[in-house]
């Protein structure tokens, strides 16, 4: 299949807001806690970074981020396991720094920062050296393979399945009198089936597929993740050889004869090719389904506003994905030299964490962030990253969130929250943002219009 040009939203440029002029200008600089520390004031126990990782973080971690973003748009904070590490608040600074080849996302070439840890990892290589963890030129080479397949015109034609499984999935869930699990009857299993069959995935092999998938982004518990990274790395080692012996009409078959043929992939890549695939190609679309329809519900008026007219589903997922997106922190990156960003010095071999959810709350681009307005120009959000690492995924993700969504408004007038918004529970991870469950009722009430 011949790649295509992939498409990026417009954006405005650094330092310019999406309505006028940035509140803050790049490099502006950021005084040290000590320094913004009043003279009569006592030592906080921040001065080398807050404990970022709280509970209260993980049910909304935007007030956090909307105090220390005042501070300075990029800031030290301490990692789970107490060491240092930088992260980027800022729209402007996190835009330049997914773009600075200074800093990378090499995994391979990051040992020696693993091991400032003192903690013992045994994460399967095709889990923690995927695609999405390497350098040009290799970095090149394999999203060269995999991108035709995620190209508008490729989803395009996914389409009409998408829509399928959807109203099947919607179908299933109406049966139910009582309160359902949005998450796992819908905002799951969509994704997962259509990034399964263009795998080749039997249908009895993916509801563990998603099993191990979840478990990879578990905040804290390490062992866990060592443990499911090796379930999928074995499971995804072991379809390769059964599609090598039995090729199909699929993604997986294609890239197999591409390794096969013209060596233009070692064994190892093709299977972390094939799990990054899995992982992304559904994670996103579930975090994206289950927090949209969350936001929507919780807003009435703009829901109201969407029903009335559901051609304006392409343009209020954007806005969704700006206001609380999928990706909360993006995946590991450190620093190769020396970096100055936002007026700030980092060292070499720092651990950078850009935060793509703080970035699109950041009011010098988006005013009033805080606020979800389906009517506001949402493009160029960072849900998807920025850069050569943009989303390759995003085309379908975008695709099964419109269809999804539009699937769901039109099958049930009458949704809603099955309890307060409050009781909902959030997915402890690091990376990912998303109910871990969310319980709704799909019939209209009683003695209302359906």
């Amino acid at each position: 299949m011949a790649a295509a040009r992939e498409h990026h939203p417009e954006v405005p440029k650094p330092g310019q807001g999406a309505d006028g002029p940035a509140e803050r200008p790049i490099g502006a600089g950021c005084p040290s806690a000590a320094a913004r520390r009043a003279p009569d004031q006592p030592p906080t126990g921040d001065e080398d970074g807050p404990d970022l990782f709280q509970d209260e973080w993980f049910r909304d971690p935007h007030p956090t981020y909307a105090r220390l973003r005042a501070e300075c748009p990029v800031r030290q904070v301490r990692s789970p396991g107490g060491h240092e590490a930088w992260i980027v608040l800022g729209y402007a600074e996190a835009r330049e720094a997914l773009a600075d080849g200074r800093i990378s996302k090499d995994v391979r070439a990051a040992g020696h920062i693993f091991a400032r840890s003192g903690r013992r990892r045994d994460l399967a290589p095709a889990v923690s050296q995927t695609m999405l963890a390497t350098d040009p030129p290799d970095h090149t080479r394999l999203r060269g393979l995999a991108r035709a397949a995620f190209t508008p015109a490729a989803v395009h034609r996914l389409r009409p399945r998408i829509r399928a499984i959807a109203e099947g999935l919607a179908e299933s869930m109406a049966a139910e009198a009582g309160p359902v699990d949005l998450v796992e009857r819908f905002a799951l299993p969509l994704p997962v089936t259509v990034i399964c069959e263009l795998l080749a995935v039997p249908e009895a092999d993916r509801a563990a597929l998603g099993a191990w998938s979840s478990r990879l982004f578990l905040a804290g518990q390490p062992e866990v993740i060592d443990e499911a990274s090796h379930q999928l790395a074995d499971y995804l080692s072991e379809l390769v050889e059964r599609r090598r012996r039995q090729p199909g009409d699929d993604l997986l078959s294609e890239l197999i004869a591409a390794r096969d043929a013209g060596d233009r992939l070692s064994e190892g890549e093709l299977v972390s090719l094939a799990a990054l695939l899995l992982i992304a190609g559904h994670e996103t679309t579930t975090n994206l389904l289950g927090t949209a329809v969350l936001s929507l519900l919780t807003h009435p008026e703009q829901l109201a506003w969407l029903r009335a007219d559901l051609a304006r589903l392409p343009a209020a997922v954007e806005e969704l994905l700006r206001h609380d997106g999928p990706v909360n922190v993006a995946t590991f990156r450190f620093t190769t030299e020396p970096v100055r960003l936002a007026g700030v010095d980092l060292p070499a071999d720092a651990v950078v964490m850009v935060s793509l959810g703080a970035a699109d709350r950041d009011p010098s681009r988006f005013p009033e962030p805080d606020r979800l307005d389906l009517r506001r120009r949402s493009a160029g959000h960072l849900a998807f990253g920025h850069g050569i690492h943009y989303c390759l995924g995003a085309p379908l993700a975008r695709a099964e969130a419109e269809i999804g969504l539009g699937v769901l408004l039109r099958r049930f007038p009458g949704l809603r929250l099955a309890g307060p918004p409050e009781e909902v529970g959030w997915r402890r991870s690091r990376l990912m943002r998303g109910p871990e469950s969310l319980f709704v009722l799909t019939r209209a009430e009683a003695g209302t219009a359906p």
